[in-house]
């Protein structure tokens, strides 16, 4: 069955109110970000349908949708699986991530404000509280909010909206890597909070870089 094994209420009936084929998309695009879907998964319409408490139509609209935007791979005579990266892809959106993430720590070093570097230490603390209590979605999350507040003290919103798009992409591959981030963490609030955005770059860049390096080949890609 396509959920066994899901924790229980990982995923909750819609409720009605809103753009039903937009929820539905939502729901789908998190289960498939946080891996609670796996790559290469088969989607059974019916199944998606039953678990979110809606009809066959707004699933299958949004399964449309995930397959134009790379997150699902409709099959002729098959049905909809969730897409498996390859390689390449995954090699080509790190890098990408890394020349946004780095610009951001650049810019957040030049202005960033007390708040915001107490909000940073915060975050850190967070993520590696999760870390100690071998938390991995807390971890995720943790991961995920301490770039996004980086990306807030850079000030552009340009970049923070780029970013975003690409770190909801990049989230898939988190689970086996967030935990060696707070290290590298705690460099680069230090580099911001002395005003080096050089030193700023290099933490970033080297992180955003290594954690690609870290993340664990597929087989035959």
């Amino acid at each position: 069955m396509l959920f066994n094994g899901l924790p229980q209420g990982s995923m909750a009936k819609l409720e009605r109110p809103g753009p039903l084929r937009e929820r539905v998309y939502e729901a789908l695009l998190e289960l498939i970000s946080s891996r609670s879907l796996h790559p290469g998964q088969r989607l059974v319409e019916s199944e998606l349908a039953g678990h979110l408490g809606v009809s066959r139509q707004p699933v299958r609209e949004a399964l449309q949708r995930l397959n134009t935007e790379g997150w699902v791979d409709l099959r002729p005579a098959q049905g909809a699986f969730v897409h498996e990266p390859t390689g390449d892809e995954t090699d080509q959106l790190f890098v990408v991530r890394a020349l946004l993430e780095t610009e951001a720590a650049r810019l957040a070093a030049v202005g960033s404000s007390a708040e915001g570097l107490e909000r940073l230490d915060e975050l850190c603390a967070t993520g590696e509280a999760a870390v100690a209590a071998d938390d991995v979605d807390a971890v995720v999350i943790a991961n995920a909010t301490f770039h996004a507040c980086v990306m807030e003290l850079a000030g552009n919103a340009v970049l923070a909206e780029l970013a975003a798009h690409v770190e909801h992409r990049v989230r898939r591959y988190y689970t086996p890597i967030v935990r060696q981030a707070w290290v590298e963490h705690r460099e680069l609030i230090a580099a911001i909070a002395a005003r080096d955005d050089a030193r700023a770059q290099q933490v970033m860049r080297a992180h955003t870089e290594d954690a690609r390096t870290r993340f664990p080949p597929r087989p035959g890609s």
